[in-house]
């Protein structure tokens, strides 16, 4: 069966939980464009074979989340810079050209930030937690905005270090400084607090402690998980305890699915509008849960 032109769809394992379908649907209808975009849950061993079918049946694009944004860079055959530096793909556009890769994570969570949050990033201090696939698909982003630095910490610390040296040209083309930082250094120095705390670990998943001791927080620090709902709850609780500024990751999702819909439309859609949407559906289902 062959698909309609307009056919799109978000990738993953589990992908159930996936809001995508929804702020795509509603990104369409306030665009004008006529689409169709569905949740695809793909075999763990099956991701290439999955989406070179849904593109060979006209598929003209899809998400991809986890556990596949390492295999959807490696599958594209042209990749924005973005998934050059990050290894990892979380937009395909599948053409007559081929398959081409961007990551719009990074993108997503810089316009949450400094647009929805109103917090600029410019000439402040970063902690970045975590170092896998959210991390590294945020990092160059954050270095374009040009903060005074960006430290990164995570507890295998060599891949957080493999990310830093990955990432330093960009960083000292922007004259950012731009350092992998032991755990135990947050622990011991007191004195190193940060304007901008980011939680892109899987220990709000796991429902694990926060990964980091409160002294990295000051009154006016904004402390940001990227998930969102109930697995980012432990953390926001931490960090308005602490007197920070907390925020979920529910603008990213948002903001990087509208940085997907113009890659594919040609057309920005009016992210913050659906945002507060969301948001008040979510709270809407939560008081009916």
């Amino acid at each position: 069966m062959t698909l309609s032109a307009d056919h799109y769809c978000v990738m993953g394992n589990p992908v159930a939980h996936s809001r995508s379908p929804w702020i795509h649907a509603r990104f369409a209808e306030l665009t004008g464009q006529a689409l169709n975009y569905e949740r695809a849950l793909v075999p763990l061993d099956g991701f290439t074979a999955f989406a070179q079918d849904f593109a060979r049946r006209g598929g003209k694009g899809c998400n991809v989340t986890v556990p596949f944004k390492l295999q959807a860079a490696e599958l594209a055959s042209s990749a924005s810079e973005r998934v050059r530096l990050a290894g990892a793909a979380n937009t395909l556009v599948f053409s007559a050209d081929g398959i081409y890769a961007d990551n719009t994570d990074g993108l997503g969570i810089v316009a949450d930030i400094t647009r929805n949050a109103g917090v600029q990033i410019a000439g402040c201090d970063v902690l970045l937690l975590g170092a896998g696939g959210a991390a590294a698909g945020a990092l160059g982003s954050l270095i374009e905005q040009k903060p005074r630095r960006i430290a990164v910490v995570n507890r295998t610390h060599a891949r957080a270090e493999a990310l830093v040296e990955q990432h330093a040209p960009m960083a000292s083309l922007h004259k950012v400084e731009l350092l992998a930082l032991e755990k135990s250094a947050l622990e011991t120095d007191l004195t190193q607090n940060f304007d901008i705390i980011i939680n892109a670990t899987a220990s709000s998943l796991a429902g694990a402690d926060v990964p980091a001791p409160a002294s990295v927080l000051h009154a006016r620090s904004l402390a940001y998980d990227m998930m969102y709902g109930p697995a980012a709850q432990n953390f926001l609780d931490w960090a308005s305890s602490h007197g920070a500024l907390a925020r979920d990751g529910l603008g990213m999702l948002v903001e990087q699915a509208a940085e997907s819909f113009a890659l594919w439309r040609g057309v920005r859609p009016p992210s913050a509008q659906v945002l507060d949407e969301l948001r008040a559906l979510l709270q809407t289902e939560a008081r009916h849960a």
